[in-house]
């Protein structure tokens, strides 16, 4: 399956021994897609005194933009020796802000970034940049998080209970055909899961209903078979673009009861999941509605690769214009 076309890699300071730069070529070559590898540096005050050499902040840029270039294009060389066509850009401002302008004016269609490692962070944490770019850039993004892992075991998708949301069905074809293409290149093994409560269980349970428990007990079944019903049926539908796949992959499915936030991290750490697809759900259509909490927690909790969807009709809050909102 070719999903991607013009996909953005973010340099990271060991470019040329980067897995994340190796899976950036793998995935542009599958998809015929082009490949751009860019990197920021940071902007010098204007203000800012020199002291006592002659050079001015705007040429310090110069040297710093000239010298990053001159970097990577000895780091990508390799690369095109294999006869890989690869752009470099080096851009210059705030790190997130500058790679999600640079999604919006050349419309990249997937960003892949090695997550940030840091003493500062746990290993179950992103970091600062990486969260933003979850957050706000309007295209998926694939953060990779172990750099010395040249393929996945073991890819999870994540589904939303869709509510006949038109918007959350897309989504979850759009997880489903992602995490069973990167399955199938992988030569791996595919896990689908999906979480699920029963609302007003507390309730039926408590003394205010005439429900005894044997009925509770019952109708809780009912609605697990229910959610299972639906996630086969998903999976399984006919007109699928990744029923094909999926027949071959034969993935184990998972439909726990409990909430999202506490069942997908544990399955993944059970499983030890190395990358779960997953959408970022979240209000749409309005800047400043960036994802949703139950995906945020989900993030805080995971130690492994994250490739993150936003949901259709989503609008990063960061534009060309130099004074948009963060």
């Amino acid at each position: 399956m070719k999903r991607f076309s013009n996909i953005l890699f973010v340099a990271d300071d060991e470019l040329e021994a980067s897995a994340g730069l190796d899976r950036a070529l793998k995935l542009a070559h599958h998809n015929d897609a082009s490949l751009t590898v860019v990197d920021v540096v940071e902007a010098i005050p204007k203000g800012m005194q020199m002291g006592i050499t002659a050079i001015t902040p705007e040429e310090l840029a110069e040297v710093a933009v000239s010298d990053r270039r001159e970097e990577l294009q000895t780091a990508v060389n390799a690369a095109r020796e294999r006869g890989h066509d690869i752009e470099v850009k080096i851009l210059v401002g705030s790190i997130f802000l500058e790679i999600i302008r640079q999604v919006i004016r050349n419309q990249h269609d997937l960003v892949i970034k090695c997550a940030e490692t840091s003493a500062t962070l746990t290993e179950s944490l992103f970091g600062s940049t990486d969260m933003h770019l979850l957050r706000k850039c309007p295209c998926p993004v694939w953060l990779i998080k172990s750099s010395n892992r040249d393929h996945f075991k073991r890819v999870l998708a994540a589904l939303d209970w869709d509510d006949g949301d038109p918007n959350k069905i897309e989504l979850n074809n759009t997880i489903l055909e992602i995490a069973t293409s990167l399955a199938m290149s992988e030569s791996e093994e595919l896990h689908i899961a999906h979480a699920w409560e029963f609302i007003g269980e507390d309730i039926f349970r408590s003394q205010r209903t005439n429900a005894t428990a044997a009925e509770v007990d019952a109708m809780i079944l009912e609605e697990e078979k229910r959610r299972r019903h639906w996630l086969e049926t998903l999976i399984e539908g006919p007109g699928a673009s990744y029923k094909k796949a999926i027949d071959y992959l034969k993935p184990e499915l998972h439909c726990p009861k409990g909430t999202a936030r506490q069942a997908i991290p544990t399955i993944i750490k059970e499983l030890d999941v190395e990358l779960v697809v997953m959408g970022t759900i979240g209000r749409t259509g309005i800047p400043g509605f960036f994802m949703g909490n139950t995906a945020e927690s989900i993030l805080n909790q995971i130690d492994c690769s994250v490739l993150a969807l936003k949901p259709p009709g989503f609008e990063s809050p960061v534009t060309l214009d130099r004074g948009s909102p963060i």
